[in-house]
């Protein structure tokens, strides 16, 4: 039973808006013509709702050419590209099969009005999320610092290795220098008194 589970949420989409009887939306669907493919967007009414999960289907109505076209779809489908909410209407009833027998401006349902409760709602959902994209931008920008503050602290701790040992090489080239010098400067005395 988890298999299956499994499989179905894998297939399930996430990023679908909240849909309602009522609502006007359009549904971009994939329609495949011979050898081509093409995204159709169908713009009406949802009528109803039917089933659950990954068997949610719409029926959405709009009238064509002054013939009602009802068309359902498979919400969950790979054949749906997306589905948007173009506006909220104001329904009562889980079916709307009454639209049927409504022409021209009786057709349309009135448009749903957030209350200030709603909308007060929304802003605080609306600022939270800045919030933690803020906070999370934060800590980002916090992590990227620290592995700076490593990787100088790393480099400064081979130049802190190299360093003494740059210093006895210079100590014994020091070293070595003094002693080099004496002997070159007698011969090259000798030389200049040979010459004279």
């Amino acid at each position: 039973m988890d298999q299956i589970r499994t499989l179905t949420d894998a297939q399930m989409k996430s990023d679908l808006p909240e849909i309602k009887t009522g609502d006007t939306v359009k549904v971009s669907a994939k329609v495949v013509e011979g050898n081509r493919e093409r995204i159709q967007v169908f713009e009406g009414t949802v009528m109803r709702l039917r089933g659950g999960g990954l068997g949610l289907s719409i029926t959405v109505r709009r009238i064509a050419s002054g013939v009602g076209v009802e068309r359902t779809f498979k919400v969950h489908s790979p054949r749906i590209e997306k589905i948007e909410v173009v506006r909220h209407g104001v329904s009562n009833r889980a079916q709307l099969y009454f639209l049927r027998d409504r022409v021209g401006k009786q057709s349309s349902l009135r448009e749903r009005r957030d209350s200030a409760t709603d909308i007060a709602k929304s802003e605080v959902k609306a600022a939270a999320k800045r919030a933690m994209k803020e906070e999370a931008d934060a800590l980002t920008a916090a992590a990227a610092l620290a592995a700076q503050d490593a990787a100088a602290a790393a480099t400064a701790a081979e130049v802190g290795a190299e360093a003494p040992v740059a210093e006895a090489v210079e100590t014994v080239a020091e070293d070595a220098a003094p002693q080099s010098a004496p002997e070159e400067a007698p011969s090259a005395e000798a030389s200049e008194k040979a010459s004279e």
